[in-house]
C-alpha cells in the first residue's frame, strides 16, 4: 500500500552534485613571461604566496582531490587535476587562479571535463562466476568458491577506487583523452557486448603486470568534452 506523502516533505531538488562519484577537471597552464615582468617583485611574491595557498590540497574548502604537476615540453608549464562531488568547488579553484595576482601570467592552455564512473566492462560477481565456469572451474569445487569470494572482495575496492580515487605520491603523471574506434570497417560498438568484455578483460590482464608501479584513473567525458574518456596514469 502506498503511504501518503508527509505534509512537510518535498521532492528531491535538482542538483549538479554527483550521487555516486566525483566531477573531474584537468587544467593546463602556460606561464606568460611578459605578464610576469609587468609585476613588481613584491607583487610576484604575493602572487606566489596566494597561488601556493590556492593549490594546497589540505586547505579548508579545497576539492576532495587536488594534484599539481610540472609539464614537460612547450605546450604547458603547470597541470592541475581536481576532483570533487561539487563541480562549483572545482571551478572555484580555476576562478580564484584567474583573479589572483598571477592570474594574467597563467594562461590556460588546455582543459578536460569529465566524471568518474565504473566501466560497463567490469564484470559483476555473477558474470565473473560465469566466466570461471566457462574456463572450466567446477562451481561445486572449493577453488570456485575461493576465486569468487576473492573477486567479490576485490570488486568492492575496485569500484571505490574508480569512483573515489586516491592519488599515489608517485613522481610522474601522464594524461591523454581517447575515443573507442568508430571506423566503418572496424567499429568497436558493432561488436557484441560479450566480445567487447573479453577484449577488455585481456586488456586488463596486460595492465595488471604494472600493478604497484602504475595507478590508472579513467574518467568519462561523453557529452562533457570532445572525447569519450580521459586516461590518467
Amino acid at each position: 500500500m502506498n503511504r501518503p506523502a508527509h505534509p512537510h516533505s518535498r521532492p528531491s531538488e535538482p542538483t549538479i552534485k554527483m550521487r555516486d562519484g566525483w566531477h573531474c577537471l584537468h587544467l593546463y597552464y602556460r606561464i606568460c613571461q611578459s605578464s610576469l615582468l609587468q609585476l613588481s617583485a613584491s607583487q610576484r611574491a604575493a602572487g606566489r604566496e596566494e597561488l601556493v595557498r590556492l593549490l594546497d590540497p589540505t586547505r579548508p574548502g579545497a576539492p576532495e582531490r587536488l594534484q599539481t604537476s610540472v609539464v614537460s615540453g612547450h605546450k604547458a608549464d603547470l597541470s592541475l587535476l581536481l576532483m570533487d562531488l561539487d563541480p562549483l568547488v572545482i571551478d572555484g579553484v580555476r576562478q580564484s587562479i584567474r583573479t589572483s595576482p598571477l592570474g594574467a601570467a597563467l594562461v590556460p592552455a588546455y582543459s578536460f571535463v569529465s566524471i568518474t564512473e565504473v566501466s560497463e566492462y567490469v564484470p559483476t560477481v555473477e558474470q565473473y562466476g560465469e566466466r570461471l565456469k566457462a574456463e572450466g572451474t567446477d562451481p561445486a569445487s572449493p577453488a570456485y568458491a575461493a576465486k569468487l569470494k576473492a573477486y567479490e572482495e576485490r570488486e568492492v575496492m575496485m569500484r571505490k577506487q574508480r569512483l573515489f580515487p586516491d592519488f599515489p605520491p608517485w613522481p610522474v603523471v601522464c594524461f591523454y583523452p581517447m575515443n573507442k574506434i568508430r571506423h566503418p570497417l572496424a567499429n568497436w560498438y558493432t561488436r557484441p557486448l560479450s566480445q567487447r568484455m573479453e577484449m577488455m578483460a585481456e586488456h586488463g590482464k596486460s595492465g595488471m603486470k604494472f600493478g604497484g608501479r602504475v595507478s590508472q584513473l579513467i574518467t568519462a567525458s561523453t557529452g562533457l568534452d570532445d572525447w569519450e574518456w580521459g586516461v590518467t596514469l
